[in-house]
């Protein structure tokens, strides 16, 4: 009774949150949709879609059908996926460069599967401290970039991969670790620990400090996560990192996070990678093993917009 494009049509549902918006998502009419969604509805005799909310919202029943989906379908696609490197060549080269923020809590455990299922695609991975990555990518030094920091450059698409909050962690005994958000002009007489960065690539500047024109009074800087944490927690100064990044020092009784600003700032990690490229098949393989890894592996962030 339920069929594949059953499972996928609940998916986009609640991927995209309207069926016009689902309908564009699979290449059929609204009308062919709504038409396939009743008929489920009456052989099932189980409603789907409360049509009464603005927007319709998915049912119960619709939950537990899409329980099945989250199982199925990313089985389906890998033995796609595996049919097709039966039928095409497998080779390939994808060199990563990971820019501003350590990702090695998702994006290790994301290469191991990838070399598992692509043996003979080319990896490589490096720190985008020392140098411009999305130059590097267009010049195709570079096949993939982890950012931030989107830039509109023609030639580069970008692929949401989660979004994340960006908070400042500081020793419990600092002045500032009673606060539960602080403002921009506290951060002035602070040394804040950056990753080696220039300025105008790093969230704490661009989205924080300098809409206030707020310089902080010094800055010190360190390659590696531990290491800032070490620092941070033995009153060296603050630092600036995504919430996921502090996940396993949540419970440190040496440290202390606040918001930045009243409501918080929000911030979207992309992977770059030259238009030509999007669909390449390893790449498109590589992409969905990041996204379902990430939300494997890491706290406190959300689903991308």
């Amino acid at each position: 009774m339920l069929e594949i494009r059953h499972l996928e049509t609940l998916s986009a549902i609640r991927a995209t949150g309207s069926l016009q918006e689902a309908a564009e998502t699979l290449h059929v009419t609204q009308s062919a949709l709504s038409h396939q969604l009743r008929d489920l509805e009456v052989r099932l005799k189980l409603q789907l879609l409360n049509r009464r909310t603005r927007p319709a919202r998915l049912t119960t029943a619709a939950l537990r059908i899409l329980a099945l989906a989250d199982e199925v379908l990313p089985k389906i696609r890998a033995t796609e996926r595996e049919l097709q490197r039966l039928a095409a060549g497998r080779t390939g080269r994808l060199y990563l460069a990971i820019d501003c923020h350590s990702c090695f809590q998702w994006l290790m455990p994301t290469l191991d599967q990838f070399r598992a299922d692509w043996p003979d695609v080319s990896l490589d991975l490096s720190a985008a401290f020392s140098f411009a990555p999305l130059p590097a990518l267009l010049r195709g030094d570079l096949d993939m970039v982890i950012t931030s920091d989107p830039q509109p450059l023609a030639g580069i698409d970008y692929t949401p991969l989660f979004r994340y909050e960006l908070v400042l962690v500081m020793a419990a005994k600092h002045p500032l670790a009673t606060y539960a958000y602080i403002e921009p002009e506290q951060l002035a007489d602070q040394t804040l620990i950056t990753y080696p960065v220039e300025k105008q690539r790093l969230d704490i500047f661009t989205q924080f400090l300098d809409p206030a024109d707020i310089e902080p009074a010094e800055i010190r800087k360190a390659e590696l996560t531990p290491i800032i944490m070490q620092l941070v927690a033995s009153l060296r100064g603050v630092a600036s990192l995504p919430n996921w990044a502090l996940a396993e020092y949540q419970q440190n009784p040496w440290l202390r996070t606040a918001k930045l600003g009243e409501n918080g700032i929000w911030r979207t990690l992309y992977a770059a990678k030259r238009s030509e490229d999007s669909d390449a098949d390893y790449m498109v393989a590589f992409l969905e093993q990041a996204q379902q890894t990430c939300f494997q592996h890491l706290k406190g962030i959300v689903k991308a917009l």
